[in-house]
């Protein structure tokens, strides 16, 4: 487990039209991580109670090398490159290898 590279994002969106743009476009971006990332091992957007215009993602990935991959998966180049028109706002955070328990990769 100790090589797994992880991080939090957290999206503030404009408003509700760019919050159904976005959470459109992550739909098209999750579908090719589940089917083209065997690094990827957990890949979970949030909404937030409360809290409409927020977006949570967490991802962990079995390394570092699979994170690298996945940025450069075409899915993940146009989500980095359409997201900005929908989000006022975003916060990352790198996190470092979990404790716990997690799926063999």
């Amino acid at each position: 487990m100790s090589e797994a590279f992880g991080l939090v994002v957290q999206f503030t969106l404009h408003d509700e039209p760019a919050a159904a743009a976005f959470d459109a476009l992550v739909e098209r971006t999750v579908a090719g991580i589940a089917t083209q990332e065997p690094g990827t091992v957990a890949y979970l957007v949030h909404r937030v109670a409360d809290r409409p215009l927020v977006r949570v993602f967490y991802e962990l990935y079995a390394d570092k090398a699979a994170f690298d991959a996945h940025e450069q998966q075409p899915h993940t180049v146009r989500f980095l490159a359409e997201r900005g028109q929908f989000v006022s706002r975003f916060e990352v955070t790198w996190l470092q290898a979990p404790a716990g328990k997690m799926p063999a990769v």
